[in-house]
């Protein structure tokens, strides 16, 4: 009989695990699938999320679940998905803010997005649409800008909390218009809207799926969206770069990522379906009247976009001093 060395032995049992790595895949998935959103409900993350979960659910016959796991600015979160078993069972919607700004602003961040996570696909990106409430004596970005040197510290803008795309968008604004407005950070996309519906906070320069219920109801004013091109839910409102600020662009965007060692098997298993309901009509109906453009994209693509932000955004972190609330 011959004798099998341990070398032998162990070269055997990793050849039967990479065998058996595409049969598990393919058997993938064999219960619900968790959808982590680390944003209360309401706001961008969970609309688009909820819009994508469904679809999935078609697709690959199991449920995909959102759930909402807010906290810290979404790390609370992602810390949470970053920490679970890479077994593709529980997922992140990720964000500019938790895998871009984080990373920037918190001297401990309790994951690293680029070693923690492998990217699965790329969603939307989301413009921010700059509205302020009927109050303010302002109809375009240019009267904006003039009434806020004229009235240092006067006004002030939400968001959903700091080093949120809502905050990093409004100091970015800040920046290039050399002005000065107070940022009040809330806990939250829709408390913070409620307020400036209210009339509490002046200025808003958030995602368009939370704002634009608020402007077709007439309780805000747009006066300019972030994107390079004018949003088809808003085409009589001008880009910031068409108001006098070449160059400026300040979208959210939103991906799924899942904990690193993820099966890459598993991960092209999720990017298929993904791009195919970003190509139906019925979800570009969807983003578009929300102000969202699907992203279609290999992993790769995204992996390396999210780094790109990271260097992108440096600078605005460091000109707003963005600290983590």
């Amino acid at each position: 009989m011959m004798t099998l060395t341990r070398r032998q032995l162990l070269l055997a049992a990793a050849a039967a695990a990479a065998a058996g790595g595409p049969a598990r895949a393919q058997e993938w998935p064999t219960r619900p699938i968790r959808l982590i959103d680390p944003f209360t409900p309401g706001g961008s993350s969970d609309v688009l999320g909820r819009a994508i979960a469904q679809k999935l659910t078609a697709s690959l016959g199991q449920s995909v679940v959102l759930e909402n796991v807010p906290g810290a600015g979404g790390t609370v979160g992602a810390d949470r998905v970053a920490k679970s078993p890479a077994d593709g069972y529980t997922l992140l919607i990720g964000h500019i803010g938790t895998l871009a700004v984080s990373p920037l602003i918190y001297p401990q961040l309790p994951y690293d997005p680029l070693k923690d996570f492998v990217p699965v696909a790329w969603l939307a990106n989301v413009v921010n649409v700059l509205a302020v409430h009927p109050s303010v004596p302002v109809r375009s970005l240019p009267e904006l800008v003039a009434y806020a040197r004229a009235n240092p510290g006067r006004l002030n803008y939400r968001s959903g909390g700091n080093g949120s795309a809502a905050h990093l968008a409004g100091e970015y604004l800040k920046m290039v218009s050399e002005t000065f407005m107070v940022h009040v950070p809330y806990r939250g996309t829709a408390p913070a809207m409620t307020d400036t519906i209210a009339g509490r906070v002046q200025l808003v320069f958030t995602g368009a799926p939370a704002v634009i219920p608020a402007i077709n109801a007439g309780q805000l004013r747009p006066l300019a969206v972030s994107s390079s091109k004018r949003l088809p839910a808003l085409p009589d409102v001008p880009t910031v770069a068409e108001s006098g600020y070449p160059g400026f662009e300040a979208d959210q965007w939103y991906g799924i990522v899942a904990p690193a060692g993820t099966p890459a098997a598993v991960v092209q298993r999720l990017n298929g379906p993904v791009n195919q309901a970003l190509a139906s009509a019925e979800l570009q109906t969807r983003f578009q009247t929300l102000g969202a453009i699907g992203m279609p994209s290999t992993p790769e693509v995204f992996g390396r976009h999210i780094a790109q932000e990271i260097e992108r955004w440096r600078p605005v972190v460091k000109a707003g001093n963005i600290q983590p609330g």
